[in-house]
């Protein structure tokens, strides 16, 4: 392939995918992280052009995957440098927020998908907000097929466990929901 072949490819595939690879980081980060994300994953990109699949955008999802996983390690280091300086480290400064349960409208949903661990809530994000397919998705999180499909079936049967359980759990969910939602309409 010729450099101006590539380039065309590039700039097809940054076209094409460029909004889809943004909404991805950003149900998963802030609009700031997010950028960054996208940058490295189009980077990646243009460095893998000659090797890129025919469909692009597995391979971007999970490029962008493992940037924002480097992302949350690179944050999690800093915050453990940062406790070391000051004498102490606190567990709650240790967790990245998810922002991407801030965009399900139901409150009890939201509050569920909270209470999932960071795997069980990527794989059925992977396959509800993304859409992916099983295959697609399972390339993404570097698995077999069933494997994820394992992992699917057992996150789907967590967060329906967590649904039934919504009424019985107390009152403070609700109010962290609310609150959540008034930081991001600010």
């Amino acid at each position: 392939m010729s450099d101006e072949d590539e380039a065309d490819r590039f700039t097809a595939v940054f076209r094409r995918y460029h909004a889809r690879i943004l909404a991805y980081a950003l149900r998963r980060t802030d609009e700031g992280h997010a950028e960054d994300v996208v940058a490295e994953t189009f980077t990646a990109a243009w460095r893998h052009i000659g090797r890129l699949p025919d469909d692009p955008l597995p391979w971007l999802y999970r490029t962008a995957h493992n940037c924002l996983a480097n992302q949350r390690r690179s944050v999690r280091r800093q915050l453990r440098l940062a406790g070391r300086v000051a004498g102490h480290l606190t567990a709650g400064d240790t967790e990245v927020p998810d922002h991407a349960t801030g965009v399900v409208e139901d409150v009890h949903l939201r509050a569920a998908l909270s209470e999932l661990a960071p795997r069980d809530r990527e794989t059925l994000l992977l396959l509800s907000w993304e859409g992916l397919d099983n295959r697609t998705a399972a390339y993404v999180t570097g698995c077999s097929v069933t494997a994820f499909k394992v992992r699917a079936h057992r996150a789907r049967k967590r967060l329906a466990a967590l649904l039934d359980a919504a009424p019985v759990r107390s009152a403070a969910a609700p109010a962290a929901v609310r609150t959540q939602r008034s930081e991001e309409s600010r």
